[in-house]
């Protein structure tokens, strides 16, 4: 196979290319697949605020788009939103990122062990 016809690499994914909005989606869909009201329920507790529909239905199947969530029809009116393991393999890079950062010193490490107890 020829430099032009070689594969595609496999793209890397990170979670600095979603919004906060739809990183806080995966979040919650990391617990339980759910329908779209229960997860503007859990949202508008995380925000102490409204989440309108306009706002959280777009977002959802942009991430579907990308394969980080998977949607089902439960009837005709509801669908199931669950956490693909590309969407999951996201938010735990996310997290490592993140711990990477936070995790300084061992008092650090006992707050974060103390965390996941």
């Amino acid at each position: 196979m020829s430099e032009a016809q070689s594969a595609p690499e496999t793209e890397q994914r990170t979670a600095h290319e979603l919004t906060a909005f739809q990183q806080n989606i995966l979040t919650v869909l990391a617990e339980e697949p759910q329908y779209g009201l229960a997860i503007k329920r859990e949202l508008e507790s995380y925000y102490d605020t409204e989440v309108n529909h306009g706002r959280l239905y777009p977002n959802l199947d942009e991430l579907v788009e990308r394969g980080l969530v998977a949607k089902s029809a439960i009837d005709k009116r509801t669908n199931q939103y669950e956490l693909t393991k590309e969407g999951y393999d996201l938010l735990l890079g996310e997290l490592e990122w993140r711990a990477s950062k936070l995790i300084t010193d061992g008092d650090r490490a006992s707050d974060i062990e103390a965390l996941v107890e």
